[in-house]
């Protein structure tokens, strides 16, 4: 399994415009139901920091989020659009889990 968190700031006129490519790509991730992705996006009080965490059974599975058209479109336009505060990405570990992740 892998995790992973990526934390990042838009300026506050883009924030909006993030959010709905957010919701497109999770659309298209419901859509495929695959099972070995598990991913959430947040947005802090501010309005305008993210929060995404992506919990991926194998490398493949994080591939196919990668190759998804929506996950493409989202990041050409943030990259795009004006960052405040850079993507940090961490890799992070699991303790324990109120559910099963993944059911394998």
């Amino acid at each position: 399994m892998k995790i992973v968190k990526v934390t990042y700031t838009t300026r506050a006129e883009y924030s909006e415009q993030n959010q709905n490519n957010i919701k497109n790509m999770m659309t298209d991730l419901k859509s495929l139901n695959h099972q070995g992705i598990n991913y959430s996006a947040c947005l802090s009080d501010d309005n305008k920091t993210f929060v995404h965490t992506a919990f991926f059974n194998s490398d493949e599975d994080q591939n196919l989020l990668t190759e998804l058209p929506s996950f493409k479109h989202f990041q050409e336009q943030l990259k795009s659009n004006g960052l405040e505060v850079p993507p940090k990405q961490e890799l992070l570990t699991l303790v324990g889990s109120s559910s099963n992740i993944f059911n394998s």
